[in-house]
């Protein structure tokens, strides 16, 4: 650092216009609400509905979804210390693992409450602290241990249904988040204010530094919405088919511009029968019976039944939108047996691109709680920052045990002495999902 030191002495010295921001990020957003999507279904507490519907409703969606939880589940998280041989370094490391075990919520609760930025684009979490001093009926100091230490209480999410405008400075920059609160007593109004040194901000994608992230049903949505319509058709349509397309007869003056009040109601009488035919327990007609001067029906009402198959096949229609949906979502593994076509290679392939993003999405946490939630909780308790230890996770991963069988088949084969192998055996093990080696079996 001397000779680094040396050179700054010699340098140019900085003008004050070095050290001002003087641009923005661009980020569309207006009195805080960000306006950069164009569709305006995606934006605001619409995009908020809409991605919820699509999580909640749509079982491919809710597949993909359900396979992230579960794969983020079984990851193993561990706090590593900026030297292993520094005994400080290795006693903060070890302070900070024990805040993330000693909150009221689990880690991994915690964990699928952060996962939800994938739905929304972002998660917002307010850090509430606690001083540890052992078990008490106090929630800001009950706590696992008892070392007068500031720890984490909890990492509460902020529903994102809740967040109602953002803080932005001019320059893009995010001062915190306006929270709507219906239990709020501040002064008779319901926005909270959630600074951002106090939350930590999980997002997606930080591009422009957008606050909201991008959700990864972004691009499922058009095809979603498509799908959603197309089947609401096809239920009306089966239900038509089923019940027969209802054809009411009336006497034709009943339908000319001068028809007298009295018919216009028994006209629009006759037309709510007609929207009301369904197959039901309730299924029954009621129509009056009235005769022209000529003795015929003056009403009539015939169903009519298709008899035939529709033009399009909407179960192809539907599939092709689920394909996208799940490739929107890089999860399309998820449809492999249900489709024609589709191997084990591939779909070994699939999974593998599907974990990979997921790694980027944990590592995304790791830095973070690393960078903002372990420093702060340092500087709080009057610990270096220069200390602070990074948030470390096993990357998921995806084993090919039809190709591992064969790799062991191979070099078994060709001599090589397998077993008995302590590590080796419990690797298999594990991989494979069996039973570890019981005490009768050593």
């Amino acid at each position: 650092m001397t000779d680094l030191t040396n050179d700054f002495e010699k340098a140019v010295k900085p003008s004050s216009n070095d050290f001002r921001e003087i641009g923005s990020s661009g980020l569309v957003q207006y009195g805080g609400t960000v306006r950069q999507d164009f569709l305006r279904a995606l934006q605001g507490r619409k995009a908020y509905a809409n991605y919820t519907q699509m999580a909640d409703n749509d079982p491919v969606i809710g597949a993909c979804l359900h396979a992230i939880e579960m794969m983020i589940r079984g990851v193993d998280w561990t706090v590593e210390p900026t030297d292993t041989e520094d005994q400080k370094s290795v006693e903060v490391a070890e302070f900070c693992a024990s805040c993330l075990s000693d909150m009221s919520q689990t880690w991994a609760d915690t964990l699928s409450n952060i996962m939800s930025m994938l739905i929304y684009g972002f998660s917002y979490h307010e850090i509430v602290y606690k001083r540890r001093q052992g078990r008490t009926d106090k929630a800001e100091t009950n706590s696992k241990h008892n070392d007068g230490m500031i720890g984490w209480r909890k990492l509460a999410i902020r529903n994102q249904n809740t967040i109602h405008k953002w803080d932005m400075d001019k320059h893009g920059g995010i001062n915190g988040a306006f929270q709507r609160d219906m239990y709020a007593t501040f002064a008779g109004s319901s926005l909270v204010f959630l600074p951002i040194e106090k939350s930590l901000l999980f997002r997606t994608t930080s591009k422009m530094n957008n606050p909201n992230g991008r959700s990864v049903l972004r691009n499922a949505f058009v095809p979603w919405y498509m799908k959603s319509k197309i089947q609401e058709i096809e239920a009306i349509g089966v239900e038509r088919d089923l019940a027969g397309m209802p054809i009411a007869l009336v006497p034709p003056h009943l339908l000319s511009d001068n028809a007298t009040a009295q018919e216009q109601q028994a006209l629009s009488a006759v037309k709510q029968i007609v929207r009301n035919i369904k197959r039901d327990e309730q299924e029954g007609i009621v129509f009056p019976l009235a005769y022209d001067e000529d003795g015929n029906l003056a009403y009539d009402l015939k169903l009519l039944a298709t008899g035939g198959s529709r033009q399009f096949d909407t179960s192809e229609i539907i599939n092709r939108y689920d394909q996208r949906i799940a490739m929107s979502l890089l999860a399309d593994f998820i449809l492999l047996g249900h489709e024609k076509v589709g191997t084990q290679a591939l779909s070994v392939s699939k999974i593998q691109l599907f974990t990979d993003s997921l790694d980027a999405w944990l590592y995304g946490i790791a830095e973070v709680v690393s960078n903002y939630g372990f420093s702060r909780l340092l500087r709080i308790n009057g610990i270096s920052e220069e200390l602070t230890p990074t948030l470390r996770y096993t990357p998921p991963t995806n084993i090919d045990l039809e190709a591992l069988s064969k790799f062991i088949q191979n070099i078994s084969g060709a001599g090589a002495m397998l077993f008995p192998d302590e590590g080796l055996e419990s690797y298999l093990r594990e991989v494979a999902g069996l039973p570890a080696e019981s005490a009768e079996e050593v």
